[in-house]
Parts: C-alpha cells; sequence; structure tokens
C-alpha cells in the first residue's frame, strides 16, 4: 500500500527557512512526479511545486517562485521542499503528493497524498 509521510513542518518567524521531506513507500517511486500542496486556514488546498520523475524538470506557483526550491532522492525514496524567506501568507498544511503525470497542478491529478504537515510563519 502506497504511504506518503511528510515531516519538517513547524513554527518560524517571517524571513526564515524550514525544510520539508516526503518519504514515500509502497509505490515505484521513480514512476512518479511528486508534487507539494498546501491549504490555509479556510481556502482550498493549491498547488505550490512540481518535480519530475528523474528531477531534471520542476515547476512552481507564482507566488513561491525563488524562494522554494523542490527536489528529489531517488535512491532515498523521498521528496524534498526547501522553503526560504518565508512569509506569513507561506502559513499551512503542506501535502506531499504522488502523481503519475509530471504538471500536475490539481488534486484531481493526484494519485497519492499524504497526511500533512502544518507550517506556521510569525510576522
Amino acid at each position: 500500500q502506497a504511504q506518503l509521510v511528510e515531516s519538517g513542518g513547524g513554527l518560524v518567524q517571517a524571513g526564515g527557512s524550514l525544510r520539508l521531506s516526503c518519504a514515500a513507500s509502497g509505490l515505484p517511486f521513480s514512476a512518479y512526479a511528486m508534487d507539494w500542496f498546501r491549504q490555509a486556514p479556510g481556502k482550498e488546498r493549491e498547488f505550490v511545486a512540481a518535480v519530475s520523475m528523474n528531477g531534471r524538470s520542476t515547476y512552481y506557483t507564482d507566488s513561491v517562485k525563488g524562494r522554494f526550491t523542490i527536489s528529489r532522492d531517488n535512491a532515498k525514496n523521498t521528496a524534498y521542499l526547501q522553503m526560504n524567506s518565508l512569509k506569513s501568507e507561506d502559513t499551512g498544511v503542506y501535502y506531499c503528493a504522488a502523481a503519475a503525470r509530471y504538471g500536475a497542478t490539481t488534486r484531481r491529478d493526484i494519485n497519492y497524498w499524504g497526511q500533512g504537515t502544518q507550517v506556521t510563519v510569525s510576522s
């Protein structure tokens, strides 16, 4: 059974950094693109970033470009999201997701979800 487990969330001051990790098991990791989504209180879950199956291509929503970096290590079955220059509007629950197609940016395109990790940025 496929499982995605996020870690690395927490409380950080504005301008600070966090690194999220997503450990995958029970699925052929290198066959899936990996995405990060987030959901702020009272808002819809939104796409943040995606990395292709081989890690060579990445895609970001405009609001995080230049601040966030997505990556993956297929040998460790793990995806990462490095978040720098954090802002209060980055606060939310961050979800790791696996998609059979690179470029998936909507919930209906996702095959597997993690349980989420809370990121809180204080101003």
